[in-house]
């Protein structure tokens, strides 16, 4: 298994997760993969529990691609300035 990890900013509308809807503010993104799946949640900054994005799991052909899908989802999911 292999975790990253980052914090951002949601811009507005928030980020859609499975469990409690939109989530805004102070995030944190974690993608985790196992076995070939890629799997996006996201936390309030400091908070334990973490919240499935809304769509945001798939299957990765190559797991040395974790890094890069990461950072796609940071890149969209972060917009401090909206």
């Amino acid at each position: 298994m292999a975790d990253r990890s980052s914090p951002f900013v949601a811009g507005p509308g928030g980020v859609m997760t499975d469990e409690v809807g939109v989530v805004t503010g102070d995030l944190e993104l974690r993608t985790t993969l196992v076995d070939g799946v890629l799997k996006a949640t996201v936390r309030y900054e400091g908070a334990e529990e973490w919240y499935a994005i809304t769509g945001a799991s798939c299957q990765l052909a190559d797991p040395r691609d974790h890094d890069a899908v990461h950072a796609v989802l940071l890149g969209v999911l972060n917009r401090p300035q909206g």
